[in-house]
């Protein structure tokens, strides 16, 4: 059992898995199948096989498989903002706290045995991959009014915070760190894949740089507004 759980969303589950062997089996299985088939090719009844149940078991715990991706997903923004707070509560100044904020969001993800049943750096790959599948659907409307992307909001908030504190007068704090969070992923997904759509590097102290370029963007962004 892990030492630590999140209180997540009751409508991202019909039972939280969080909280029975089976459930964290079948979440285990579900990030190692979506990190090695992608979403697309994902289905509840390859992770019964691989977990060696039954579909109808996996449908106690998740209606369909978009639901269970939003609860990876979610799952993933709670354990970020729960590291965010454990480096940034002994830090005085909005300024170290940001700066110390991106360092988290650019770091290579690592597995974080605080949580044993997840592989927070297979987990860190399907957001990165698979995170506009969340949102970019007809039904975004109807999950934004249960809540189901609270996780995100949650984290915007905690940093917009900060930036509200650095510089109160700049008029866009939420803009800024929504595509904070979003150009983290998606730099990291062109450096993998599209490397032609960015600078960072093919080798691994693309960490280092995708951390300067998001300071240098977030932090020359809050100084030019001043009023």
């Amino acid at each position: 059992m892990p030492t630590l759980n999140f209180k997540l969303n009751p409508h991202l589950f019909l039972r939280d898995p969080q909280h029975t062997e089976l459930g964290q089996r079948i979440i285990s299985a579900s990030v190692k199948l979506i990190d090695t088939l992608g979403f697309e090719q994902f289905t509840f009844k390859k992770m019964a096989e691989e977990i060696d149940s039954t579909e109808a078991s996996v449908y106690r715990y998740f209606e369909n498989k978009h639901r269970l991706l939003l609860y990876l997903v979610a799952w993933y923004w709670n354990w970020l903002e729960y590291r965010i707070d454990l480096y940034t509560s002994s830090l005085a100044s909005p300024h170290e706290k940001l700066k110390a904020c991106i360092r988290i969001l650019a770091a290579e993800k690592k597995f974080d045995n605080s949580f044993e049943f997840i592989d927070e750096e297979a987990l860190h790959r399907i957001v990165v991959a698979e995170l506009d599948k969340t949102y970019l659907t007809k039904q975004v409307d109807s999950d934004n009014k249960e809540g189901l992307f609270g996780g995100f909001k949650s984290l915007c908030k905690k940093i917009g915070t900060w930036v509200c504190e650095i510089n109160p007068a700049y008029p866009y704090p939420h803009a800024l760190v929504s595509t904070l969070l979003l150009t983290a992923k998606h730099q990291q997904f062109f450096a993998e894949h599209l490397p032609s759509l960015t600078n960072l590097p093919q080798v691994p102290n693309r960490y280092t740089a995708l951390e300067k370029f998001l300071e240098n963007v977030v932090f020359h962004s809050i100084a030019e507004i001043h009023a």
